[in-house]
């Protein structure tokens, strides 16, 4: 009896963004390197046996400290992404999330000052630094999703007419201490009526007087407020908590509302550093505003996370994608909330939204 053939595995095609030899930008999730991209080589595939996984060499990141040879790593598909866009000349503004040019990466952070002689002060959420960069190294911050960047780059003669469609005014009044956007054209009122009805239900965590903050962090025994962890799976997550007392210098012993304890006897309790609170935000009701690529905080396992929208859908819906764990859910507007970032004292709002704000309250 002759042997049987053997036939070789068929190897998967190669995906059309990342083939060999292919430049690409490569995330990291890595302590002190989340939020950054550095660029690399597509050197091949890891192996038939894992398509998905490719060896990538570094252009500006070395294996020695000569700087001679590059360093090389296997990574996953889905820390890969094609290189940026990126427009030839742009107007930055106050509040924009952009990518800045540091140490040979590019870092995911918020504009917090607009400076003299063309330079920004951007903010970088996973370190809490903030650099002064000049235009040059800066870049409008992207997402790749389904393939595609969001947003795209712009056609020059289509910025003029963008910037006009921004400028349609905002009607805004208040709700049970909260202020209530209604925003943009062809508002869908039927949706309008059940986020205010799902608003009534929401307890309101901040009574809003006006949009700026106290430029101090005093925090107090009784003061509520939002805590943060470095823990494994829980980065970008706030989780809403009172102060019981302080316990030394810039530390807290806090009381979480949500949280409990193993045995489910109690709330749970924990020492939190300064670093790590920050008051609660002010509650910003968006009726019919979010759009693709708006950063949300979604509610979740009884926390705030940050995400971002990567699908509107139909019936007050939407789907956000979550940078951290590269997952998308879907959320009701009613869970979802405006992200802001607490900066030196203040809230930092993206720069559209704050302008229409401080429009409303100026007048």
């Amino acid at each position: 009896m002759s042997p049987k053939s053997k036939t070789k595995p068929r190897t998967p095609p190669q995906h059309p963004h990342f083939k060999n030899g292919t430049v690409v930008e490569v995330s990291s999730d890595d302590d002190g390197f989340r939020g950054s991209w550095y660029t690399g080589k597509i050197i091949k595939r890891a192996s038939s046996r894992s398509p998905n996984k490719y060896l990538i060499e570094y252009e500006k990141l070395f294996s020695d400290e000569s700087g001679k040879n590059p360093l090389k790593e296997i990574l996953d598909l889905a820390q890969l992404r094609p290189l940026a866009p990126r427009e030839k000349k742009r107007r930055f503004r106050f509040g924009e999330k952009v990518d800045a040019y540091h140490n040979d990466g590019w870092w995911e952070g918020s504009i917090t000052e607009e400076c003299k002689d063309g330079k920004f002060a951007v903010f970088f959420r996973g370190t809490r630094e903030q650099i002064v960069f000049g235009e040059e190294d800066l870049r409008l911050h992207r997402e790749w999703v389904d393939d595609q960047w969001k947003p795209p780059l712009e056609d020059e003669s289509l910025k003029e007419e963008k910037e006009e469609a921004n400028e349609t005014p905002l009607c805004m009044l208040y709700l049970e201490k909260s202020i209530l956007i209604l925003g943009g054209q062809n508002l869908d009122w039927m949706c309008i009526s059940r986020i205010i009805e799902d608003a009534r239900k929401v307890p309101t965590t901040l009574e809003v007087n006006h949009i700026e903050a106290e430029t101090e962090e005093n925090f107090s025994k009784g003061m509520e407020i939002e805590v943060s962890s470095d823990e494994e799976g829980f980065q970008g997550a706030w989780f809403a908590a009172t102060i019981i007392e302080a316990v030394g210098k810039d530390k807290y012993l806090i009381e979480y509302k949500n949280l409990r304890t193993e045995d489910d006897t109690d709330f749970l309790r924990e020492e939190i550093d300064i670093a790590h609170l920050r008051p609660c935000p002010p509650e910003i009701i968006m009726v019919n505003s979010f759009k693709l690529l708006d950063e949300v905080d979604a509610l979740y396992n009884d926390g705030w996370w940050v995400g971002v929208i990567s699908k509107v859908l139909a019936d007050c819906k939407y789907t956000v994608y979550f940078r951290d764990t590269s997952e998308e859910m879907t959320f009701r507007h009613s869970e979802l909330r405006l992200h802001h970032d607490w900066i030196a004292g203040e809230w930092i709002l993206p720069s559209s939204v704050r302008d229409d704000i401080l429009k409303f309250f100026s007048r």
